[in-house]
Formats: C-alpha cells, sequence, structure tokens
C-alpha cells in the first residue's frame, strides 16, 4: 500500500477520542484519521473502565485504521499500534517497554500505557478505532500499579512529539497488516515483545478463571495458555501475570 497521510485533529479537551473516531468512522472517514487530546473527560480503558490523567500529562490519541483484508484480526491491529508506541518510546527516551497481552505497555510489572480498540462496521468498511494512552508525567490511575515515562527514565516527552514518532513507526506496521509475509513479521516482533510468555497468568474471564502458564499466541493474537497439560485458547479476559511469591503461595 502507499504511505498513508496521517490527518491529526487536536482537540484541547474532549470527552473520549475513540468516541469522537468511531463517530467519524461511522461516518466514511477515510483511514489515517487521527484524534489526540490534552485532557479527556471520559477517557475510558478495557471493560469500561475510567482512565484518568490530568491536563497534557499523558499523550492520549485515537487512530483510524482500516486493513485491506477485514480478516485480519484485531489483536494483530492492536500489536501493530503497540509495538510502533514501544519503538517511539525506545528511540525518544532510551526506554524499552515490554507489552502485556492483550493491551497495555509495561515497565518491570507497573503500566506505562494501556490500548482500547473499538471495531466499526458498517456496510462499505470494517474500520478499527485503536485508542491509547501513555503516562508521559503523570503514573496513570490509582487502581493499577503504574509508572509514567518520566518516572522511568528520567526523560519529559511531549505528546506530540511522541505521537509524531508513533505515527511514522505505525507506517511500516500498518504496510504489513496487508500481506501475508509483513503479518508474519508482525507477529514475530510481538512475540519478542511480550512480557507475558513463559509467565503464570491468570486469566478472568466472564464465566471462569484459568490459572496456568502462557506458551504463545496464535496466528490471530489469541492468548494459548498450558493449563495442567492442556491449551487453552483466550481471545478476550482480564490477565494478571502471577509473580513468583504469589505461585508459591498458591
Amino acid at each position: 500500500m502507499n504511505p498513508l497521510t496521517w490527518r491529526v485533529e487536536h482537540f484541547v479537551e474532549i470527552d473520549s477520542t475513540n468516541t469522537w473516531l468511531a463517530q467519524q468512522a461511522r461516518g466514511g472517514a477515510p483511514e489515517g484519521l487521527v484524534a489526540y487530546a490534552d485532557y479527556q473527560s471520559a477517557g475510558r480503558g478495557r471493560m469500561e473502565r475510567q482512565w484518568e490523567s490530568p491536563l497534557g500529562a499523558s499523550l492520549l490519541t485515537s487512530i483510524l485504521l482500516r486493513p485491506s483484508d477485514p480478516a485480519v484480526s484485531g489483536q494483530l491491529v492492536v500489536a501493530a499500534v503497540a509495538l510502533s508506541a514501544r519503538a517511539a518510546i525506545a528511540e525518544l527516551a532510551g526506554l524499552t517497554p515490554s507489552l502485556k497481552w492483550p493491551n497495555d505497555l509495561l515497565v518491570g510489572d507497573a503500566k506505562l500505557a494501556g490500548i482500547l480498540t473499538e471495531l466499526v462496521i458498517t456496510p462499505e468498511h470494517t474500520s478499527y478505532v485503536v485508542g491509547i494512552g501513555i503516562n508521559l508525567t503523570h503514573n496513570g490511575p490509582s487502581h493499577v500499579t503504574s509508572t509514567s515515562v518520566q518516572a522511568a527514565s528520567g526523560v519529559v516527552l511531549a505528546p506530540a512529539e511522541l505521537l509524531d514518532h508513533l505515527l511514522r513507526e505505525l507506517q511500516t506496521r500498518r504496510a504489513q497488516l496487508d500481506t501475508a509475509a509483513g503479518r508474519d513479521a508482525l507477529r514475530a516482533e510481538y512475540r519478542a515483545a511480550l512480557a507475558t510468555l513463559g509467565r503464570t497468568v491468570r486469566v478472568e474471564r466472564h464465566d471462569d478463571v484459568l490459572i496456568g502458564v502462557a506458551t504463545d499466541v496464535d496466528d490471530e493474537g489469541q492468548l494459548l495458555v498450558n493449563v495442567s497439560g492442556e491449551t487453552h485458547v483466550v481471545n478476550v479476559g482480564d490477565v494478571v501475570h502471577v509473580r513468583p511469591h504469589e505461585e508459591n503461595a498458591s
């Protein structure tokens, strides 16, 4: 594909960049539309959890992506954005986060960023609205163990500067989504960055809880968890990395 033309809309304040961009996608907005805000009054994460950040303390952005093959998995789209954010942070701050399945960037066990993806289907298009919030100078919501780029690296990044580098990184990874070889390369990069693999995890789903070892992700980006010798395929759920002392206690 030809390089995307990113069209960035900046808001000093908005309820949610994801909400605004999903509305634009339903109206037929072209791929490459980006919303970013200094402050969100109704920011949210997965499971409708509230996401709060002081004015200008985080990169709060949503990106409209529309892979040419509608069968491309949403998790692989998430991976493309997560890996692009990881590379941009590494370039600008000398800090390389790891990834936690399905949607977080970590420094150690502390959350640096979270991603929320929404699927928008119209008669003409299948679109992904990928929202990401990256803690720059504020450690994020109090209900999770979290950190910021400044706390972890001592570097203060401007949101617009980080967004520019993230979109530059995403050009390559977005193109990878459209070819079989590109998707293979993206999966390999994703596996290498996933701190979840090899860890004992607790997967909290709507109707049950799995505790086992995360062994791999499949071609769709679903997590494979070994529980007493049986492999479970996880496509949705809250995943908790179980710390070694917690394993021993159990």
